[in-house]
């Protein structure tokens, strides 16, 4: 199966995994089963199937065919190449290409003077007035081809101005960047370009990455702390003629070989075609070809199978030719096998343990009040049952004992007060430690003292403290977790012994994820900032103002999200509790209301009793078909279920 056929079922099977969260939400609201949390978490949870991305990075050096490949894997059913590839510089900078709906296509270009300030690309991706728009004419082959030429456009600045921006410049021609005769440096014209195009594979969800070689890496870091970390799937490229060079070795070791038990890390030997030689045997030249495999996967600790020999460009002319044979030779399907292979199942991997969490919660919140009602349901029912023949004595009696279930019932809801208090209290020493409160303080209070230091050694322990803060803040965080979830789960219990109320366990949330990220960060900004060589030859500002753009800024998101995550669990642990206490006190003022209207009408109990035997079949019926509901999706969320669908 090609990777848009195994791309496209994969879209189809996330889909069908949308519909059934659809179904179950539609139905829990028409059951009267739903809350405002629930319905928020599955609403939630359908924009985040809507909008899932599979986001695949392209990494080398200049003139390793980034865009070649790229052309030969995504565009070569246009016929012609679409991304610029010749020899030399092509991609000047960092290119997205994907597809939203709501906007023409396009290109977003935002001009390189926005790295003079301290707003992320991700800041500006709020702002469209911050970028220019260049309209693709997606019928003209030609047309497409001129406006995505704008990606490699340059523009030459005075050397201070492109340090200001990042760039190293340096005084001799081996430096990257360096003045030319006139004194001024060649630089890139654009930071970031977005391409809106609808490909059908855009179209579905899919976001290529194409990077420049090392100076744009280099100097956009949010490159390497957000976009390649966060892509389901990175191509690292090298020339088959050169093997594993210096600054190949440097990009791999400095930002993706340090991704540790990251599926979908591949490489790719390009250019093979370059050791086709007609004086050669076919056995001579495929041992060639395999001696450069066996030499990257040494340098770069790789297995073999991890290394891809192609040629990218003789595989998108036998695309476009129709050339099966050549096609072969260049590789390029095998290529396309190896990444379907590892980007659809990661991806899928992560979408059904996201579906599978916010599914099953709230399908025991679901299944455990339906249970409440039942056990409330038949308990009146036997009540009732036993009032046959009674007489009018006992029917009180039986009413006065209900009546001292609902008083005492209601004396014990000042306990689950009380426990709202404290739940309230420590709710807020919570967020003392984990919200944004706190981290904006320390991250000015880091600032004047960076600003302030007259030593390296100040700004390299301003730096440490940064870190050393907010990490005993999520320690912090994780006791009050903890003391939050123990309290809620004894709670739970005794409202379970004493009022069989249905409560399963309470959830559990866990600060794991943020603290490897902010060990992430640490392991970043130890090794590209707070190091004594850059504390030594680079400005204090500079360092400043990087450390605060580039680590800091993903600090702050790093925390959103532990924000937003815990808010989610306090809502999540307390909202079933809230949900039982309230079906508990309405179920106890049915069961009054009915002994009282038999003991006002003692020929209404055979009425009454077949009225309640004709609610109990609806809520087994209620009960049924919400296994049968849920059962379609576990099945599509099953590992053999997702993979049999992709091969149907």
């Amino acid at each position: 199966m090609s990777l848009a056929q195994q791309f496209a079922a994969y879209s189809q099977w996330r889909s069908r995994v949308a519909e059934s969260v659809d179904r179950f939400r539609l139905w829990l609201a028409d059951q009267e089963l739903g809350d405002a949390q629930s319905e928020l978490r599955l609403n939630q949870l359908l924009e985040r199937l809507k909008e899932d991305r599979l986001n695949v990075a392209f990494v080398a050096e200049f003139s390793r065919g980034k865009s070649e490949l790229i052309n030969g894997i995504f565009f070569a059913e246009y016929g012609n190449r679409m991304l610029p590839s010749s020899a030399g510089r092509t991609t000047m900078c960092p290119t997205e290409l994907m597809y939203a709906a709501d906007k023409p296509p396009c290109i977003e270009l935002l001009p390189i003077e926005t790295r003079c300030n301290s707003t992320s690309i991700s800041e500006y991706k709020r702002f469209p007035e911050e970028w220019e728009t260049v309209t693709l004419d997606i019928a003209s082959a030609d047309a497409m081809q001129a406006a995505l030429r704008q990606v490699s456009e340059v523009t030459r600045v005075r050397p201070e101005v492109a340090r200001d921006m990042g760039f190293a410049v340096g005084s001799s021609e081996a430096d990257l960047f360096h003045a030319g005769e006139d004194g001024l440096v060649e630089i890139p014209r654009w930071r970031h370009a977005i391409i809106n195009f609808p490909h059908p594979l855009l179209k579905q969800g899919l976001v290529i990455l194409d990077t420049p070689g090392l100076n744009a890496i280099g100097t956009e870091p949010e490159l390497t702390l957000s976009l390649l970390p966060n892509a389901h799937a990175v191509l690292f490229i090298l020339a088959a003629d050169t093997g594993v060079t210096q600054s190949d070795l440097s990009i791999w070791q400095e930002h993706i070989g340090t991704s540790n038990g990251k599926r979908g890390r591949l490489v790719v030997l390009n250019k093979i075609d370059g050791l086709w030689d007609e004086l050669k045997s076919d056995a001579e030249i495929e041992a060639e070809i395999d001696k450069q495999v066996s030499s990257c996967a040494g340098i770069l600790g790789l297995d073999e199978s991890q290394v891809f020999p192609v040629s990218a460009q003789k595989g998108l002319v036998a695309k476009i030719n129709g050339d099966d044979e050549l096609l072969t030779r260049s590789r390029l399907p095998e290529l396309e096998t190896a990444l379907s292979q590892e980007l659809i199942p990661a991806k899928q991997d992560i979408v059904r343990d996201n579906t599978e969490g916010e599914f099953n919660d709230i399908h025991l919140r679901a299944m455990g009040l339906l249970e409440s009602r039942l056990a409330g349901l038949r308990e009146q029912l036997s009540e009732l049952t036993e009032l046959r023949g009674k007489n009018k004595g006992v029917v009180e009696y039986m009413m006065g004992k209900v009546r001292a279930e609902k008083e005492e019932f209601e004396a014990g809801l000042q306990h689950y007060y009380a426990v709202r208090s404290v739940f309230s209290s420590l709710t807020n020493k919570l967020f003392g430690h984990l919200g944004l409160d706190a981290l904006r303080t320390l991250t000015h209070e880091t600032r004047e003292t960076m600003l302030e230091a007259t030593f390296s050694k100040s700004l390299s322990d301003a730096m440490k403290g940064f870190f050393a803060i907010t990490r005993g803040n999520l320690e912090k965080s994780r006791v009050e977790v903890e003391e939050i979830r123990s309290m809620m789960e004894a709670v739970y219990k005794r409202l379970t012994v004493e009022y069989g109320l249905k409560l399963p366990a309470p959830a559990a949330f866990s600060l794991m994820r943020y603290e490897k990220e902010l060990n992430r960060l640490q392991n970043w900004c130890n090794t590209h900032l707070n190091t004594t060589i850059n504390l030594l030859t680079h400005e204090k500002k500079n360092i400043t103002h990087k450390f605060f753009e580039e680590v800091a800024l993903q600090v702050r998101k790093a925390f959103e999200r532990a924000n937003r995550d815990a808010e989610n669990w306090l809502k999540a642990i307390m909202a079933p509790m809230e949900t039982q206490v309230r079906e508990h006190q309405i179920h106890l003022k049915r069961r009054l209301e009915s002994i009282k209207r038999i003991h006002q009408a003692t020929d209404t109990l055979e009425d009454r009793i077949s009225e309640l035997e004709g609610v109990e079949q609806e809520l087994l019926q209620q009960i049924q078909t919400l296994e049968q509901i849920t059962g379609v999706l576990r099945r599509l969320l099953q590992p053999q279920e997702v993979q049999e669908a992709l091969a149907a």
